[in-house]
């Protein structure tokens, strides 16, 4: 026989246990919400102002931000290395080359924000929502004006014309930037005609190619050589920096737009292992915002994602018309792009 008082007394003690369990489920949330929130950011980015623009965020959520800055290839093999583990919620990468490579090492989590949607143009961003660029970086043609005549360069495909033989400094195949350009003109121009101009490039090329734009741009207004191709921030560094020799290099070297020209980006995401990934999205959409990104591209003379900012540097250069190519078919093209660069002899 069921003996009912027992059943009463079972499901009353029940009911006490599940009360008792729910209010601390609710104590435990609030507790929880009540701590300090953190974001981590792991960063191939190395400059004083980023840091400027975390504690601004800081001051203004309450998100401590914790930064380690690394170098692209090596953040991208700690994450895949420790996996769940891992303690990054923000992954900032240099390159669309780079962010692709760990779009498909599944480091990124797709996310959703107006925000971002908003702020980031559709070409700069992932279309899956895993990440989004926070400034761009162009790769125009530069010359010294004793050496080549810059109205013979109208568009890239003008780099492989006979009165720049022997004139052009490369930088080397390894380099992330050289890939990207190559897959820029895969995309716009197809195989054949990219192959055709990569073996130009590869003839008028002077000496050895460089590991360094930087050394580049010094070769072009140090007479070294004619011509190059690198990313504008790179002069502009040597224009604004304390090396006189580099600033008085730098005077002789001119800007020239190909029409249209290769942009690529700084961008960010959030990560798969985020233990904060609504504080990561909060801080990819401040860092994006006009207002914080016009900083952000400001610390390394890049361009904000819209407009052309501020830098005076940089507006002395000019204007261009960007390359319509998105990142994310930049990233897919890659390795294609090396693999023509490695048979047409490009080092």
């Amino acid at each position: 026989m069921i003996n009912t008082n027992r059943l009463r007394n079972g499901a009353r003690a029940a009911a006490i246990a599940l009360g008792l369990f729910s209010i601390t489920g609710i104590l435990g949330m609030a507790q929880a919400q009540n701590r300090p929130q953190e974001v981590n950011v792991f960063s191939g980015r190395h400059y004083n102002t980023d840091k400027e623009l975390y504690a601004e965020f800081t001051r203004r959520t309450g998100i401590k931000v914790n930064l380690l800055e690394g170098k692209d290839d090596e953040l991208i093999q700690r994450l895949k290395s420790e996996g769940r583990n891992s303690k990054a919620d923000l992954l900032v990468l240099v390159d669309a080359a780079r962010l692709y490579r760990a779009q498909e090492d599944n480091l990124f989590r797709p996310i959703r924000s107006a925000e971002l949607n908003k702020d980031v143009p559709a070409n700069l961003r992932d279309p899956g929502g895993r990440w989004f660029a926070l400034t761009r970086r162009a790769r125009p043609v530069m010359v010294n004006t004793a050496q080549v005549n810059p109205n013979l360069i109208r568009t890239y495909a003008d780099l492989t014309r006979p009165e720049l033989k022997g004139k052009l400094c490369l930088r080397n195949r390894a380099s992330v930037y050289s890939q990207s350009l190559v897959a820029d003109e895969l995309v716009r121009r197809g195989a054949p005609s990219t192959r055709r101009w990569v073996e130009g490039l590869v003839a008028n090329r002077k000496g050895s190619f460089y590991t360094s734009d930087t050394t580049m741009v010094r070769a072009v207004g140090q007479g070294q050589c004619g011509a190059t191709i690198a990313n504008q921030y790179y002069l502009a560094r040597m224009l604004r920096g304390d090396n006189a020799a580099d600033r008085e290099a730098a005077k002789k070297v001119r800007v020239v737009w190909p029409n249209p020209t290769h942009v690529n980006v700084t961008a960010g995401g959030v990560t798969q292992s985020s233990r904060n990934p609504e504080g990561a999205r909060r801080l990819l959409e401040f860092l994006a915002s006009p207002t914080s990104g016009e900083g952000y591209a400001a610390a390394n003379n890049e361009y904000p994602l819209k407009g052309w900012g501020n830098n005076p540097t940089l507006k002395a250069f000019g204007t261009f018309k960007s390359s319509p190519v998105s990142m994310e078919q930049l990233g897919r093209r890659n390795r294609e792009a090396v693999q023509l660069m490695t048979q047409a002899g490009w080092q």
